[in-house]
């Protein structure tokens, strides 16, 4: 992960799980998270420095994805080995099927990507970093220019 700019903000995740202590200790042992603080039903961890949290939904207008019955979020990780991190994850459980990592072509280049379903029903990208630095614009079609000077 790539540490935020001094002083810029810094966008973080609180992922609803039922089992707070059971989840942080899940998402150690299959994505290498480290507790940062518990309070028992909401916890703090990082990976390789970025933030996530955990709660347990009490009645408070969000749930897990098992209580509705869909992914409530998309996890998006860009890292430098894709293929590492999804496979760590699949073997500690997670359901790796559904979109294997591989090659695809981006505007920037081509990126590696692919994710899982974690055991609570979050769904996790994992893609190389080469999303994360400014590229090109295309350039405009003629359709797209619009019209010429006029004369």
């Amino acid at each position: 992960m790539r540490p935020a700019e001094p002083g810029g903000p810094v966008i973080s995740l609180m992922l609803a799980v039922p089992d707070a202590p059971a989840a942080a200790e899940w998402y150690g042992r299959a994505l290498g998270a480290r507790e940062l603080w518990s309070l028992g039903s909401v916890i703090g961890l990082e990976i390789e420095g970025a933030p996530l949290f955990l709660a347990e939904p009490e009645s408070n207008g969000w749930d897990s994805p098992g209580a509705v019955g869909t992914t409530t979020v998309r996890i998006e990780v860009f890292v430098d080995d894709p293929d590492g991190f999804v496979r760590r994850a699949v073997q500690a459980g997670a359901d790796g099927d559904r979109d294997q990592v591989r090659d695809h072509e981006a505007p920037w280049g081509t990126h590696r990507q692919g994710g899982f379903f974690d055991p609570y029903g979050h769904l996790w990208l994992v893609g190389d970093r080469s999303p994360l630095r400014r590229f090109p614009p295309r350039p405009a079609s003629p359709a797209e220019a619009g019209p010429g000077p006029s004369l």
